[in-house]
């Protein structure tokens, strides 16, 4: 991993995420566009220009999501010290995870069609909506002419692409893969989906205090909004043209529940698969990991399960955090911004605290850093992901 691009509601580089991360406060605030809902609060990213970033004609014609990645796609190449100008394009590989595509776009362009009538309709609402035209217009802006494609296994998406850009490498595909996640879907009608379903915090009296990974309290997620994107390329490339890695992708794992459209399977055995899996396949004993940027996602039913099989697996020693409790659940995105910060856990030795954890589940027997960060020698660290359908993923990292 040799760039890191980062653009969440704790901050629109991965500089300011990783510092807003570290304070273990929550960046939930009331949001005006979803005023009047049952759930009027939600994590969005601060202060983000469209057109100032991507010029006005691109920010006119592209959906929010897309427009989040292409940003984090350019901050990760800029951090690899990578030229596009220069490289061989044919040999860049292009994965992004998203699950909702451009729900901001169909739902303007429905509302035009009730109101105003089928010539209202946007030419661009085809392309502005589907959800693989975001690895097409990263593909696009950085010349990446390489295999391009979405991945979508919900909130595993973002974890599931960096396993199958560390594929495309090893495959010899690609010499280099920009690959991630992104999703912004703060929209009424995705919003009210979430909430009608019963995934949604409503803590609406208290939107800071909404998002409390492992914590006795919790109630469900709070929906945000972002994108992370990471830069892979094999180690020896890497070391040739000097670069200086965040961290190494030793290790991924998958496997499906089959066991229901949203909930985890109490059991965990699905989530234990690939967790085992991505031990075996990075060659690391599960005693070895130091730390677990987990899921988390604030829900009653995740979170019991997922930290029943991190102490089943993992033992009582790595150091668990969820940064959820700060960033809110960026959905897709979720897995490529939490392995961005698992590897920077890694590279500052040190562990960010699970915002609003003030009383630990008492069924949650996890060693959950909260109320500071924790500093630590740390060699391996863990990145997991679950998402609707039964899709579970896991990423071991080491360090650089």
């Amino acid at each position: 991993m040799t760039g890191l691009g980062l653009v969440t509601a704790a901050g629109a580089d991965a500089a300011a995420a990783w510092a807003t991360v570290m304070t273990g406060r929550s960046t939930a605030t009331r949001d005006p566009e979803l005023a009047g809902l049952a759930v009027d609060f939600s994590c969005r990213v601060p202060g983000f220009d469209a057109a100032a970033l991507l010029g006005p004609a691109a920010a006119w014609r592209l959906d929010r999501f897309t427009q989040l990645a292409i940003v984090a796609a350019r901050q990760a190449v800029t951090d690899a010290g990578l030229d596009p100008e220069t490289w061989d394009g044919t040999r860049v590989g292009v994965i992004v995870g998203n699950s909702l595509g451009g729900t901001a776009t169909w739902e303007q362009q429905h509302r035009r069609l009730l109101e105003d009538g089928p010539k209202s309709v946007s030419p661009l609402t085809i392309p502005m909506g589907m959800p693989n035209m975001v690895a097409g217009y990263v593909a696009i802006d950085v010349g990446a002419r390489g295999p391009s494609m979405v991945t979508a296994t919900a909130c595993a998406s973002g974890t599931t692409a960096i396993g199958l850009a560390r594929d495309l490498l090893r495959g010899g595909a690609c010499d280099i893969v920009l690959a991630g996640g992104t999703e912004s879907a703060l929209t009424p009608a995705a919003i009210t989906g979430l909430q009608r379903m019963g995934g949604l915090s409503g803590r609406t009296d208290d939107p800071a205090a909404a998002s409390r990974p492992f914590d006795a309290a919790r109630d469900g997620f709070v929906a945000a909004e972002g994108a992370g994107m990471l830069v892979l390329e094999r180690p020896e490339d890497a070391r040739a043209r000097g670069a200086r890695p965040y961290a190494h992708v030793v290790g991924f794992g998958s496997s499906s529940d089959a066991y229901h459209a949203t909930a985890p399977d109490p059991s965990g055995a699905g989530m234990e698969r690939a967790l085992r899996a991505a031990l075996a396949d990075a060659g690391i004993a599960p005693d070895a990991v130091d730390h677990v940027n987990a899921h988390g996602t604030s829900t009653p039913l995740n979170d019991v399960t997922e930290s029943r099989v991190l102490r089943r697996v993992l033992g009582e020693r790595p150091l668990v955090t969820s940064t959820k409790g700060v960033t809110g659940h960026p959905l897709a995105a979720a897995g490529a911004v939490e392995a961005g910060f698992a590897a920077l856990a890694l590279r500052h030795s040190v562990v960010p605290p699970t915002a609003n954890l003030t009383r630990l589940d008492p069924e949650i027997d996890i060693d959950v850093v909260s109320g500071e960060a924790r500093r630590a020698e740390m060699e391996i660290a863990v990145s997991t992901s679950l998402g609707f359908g039964g899709h579970n993923a896991a990423l071991v990292l080491a360090a650089a």
